[in-house]
């Protein structure tokens, strides 16, 4: 049996967020001491690792007790849990995608300054010493890498 600050360290959680989650009734198998302090078995650290998991993944507290209550109904939710994870995933997905195009944008910018640093191409950073045509030719070339605004923004 772990304590909650055991449980809190073994799951690298915070202590208030393993209470949080207790008082939420997102760990059914929780048990308590004769003090009624929060004591976890091995069952209670799977129903947290699933909890910091479904959190992490981006479902809200409602969404989780939602799913716990249908986990505690059974298998005649596998098709309803299934779906709630698949459109999770869906969510993650498009999140993925979008963080891998502010990734190379930003993977551009590094190069891009490095290049200026090095003085292989000319600095035009500097928003005060751009021209309407030299902007415009920029916004053109850096469309495709996400920008929607000057080399430097």
């Amino acid at each position: 049996m772990y304590t909650v600050k055991e449980i809190a360290k073994l799951l690298d959680m915070s202590e208030h967020t393993v209470r949080y989650y207790t008082d939420m009734g997102l760990v059914p198998s929780l048990k308590r001491d004769k003090n009624g302090n929060r004591l976890f078995d091995e069952q209670s650290k799977n129903w947290l690792i699933g909890i910091k998991n479904l959190r992490g993944s981006g479902m809200s507290i409602q969404a989780v007790k939602e799913y716990v209550n249908l986990c505690l109904q059974g298998e005649s939710t596998l098709k309803i849990r299934y779906e709630i994870i698949l459109e999770q995933k869906k969510k993650l997905e498009e999140q993925l995608k979008e963080m891998n195009e502010r990734y190379k944008y930003i993977e551009h910018k590094v190069n891009w300054y490095l290049d200026i640093m090095n003085h292989r191409i000319p600095d035009n950073s500097n928003p005060g010493t751009w021209s309407t045509s030299g902007s415009e030719s920029q916004v053109e070339s850096y469309a495709s890498l996400g920008s929607v605004g000057h080399e430097a923004l």
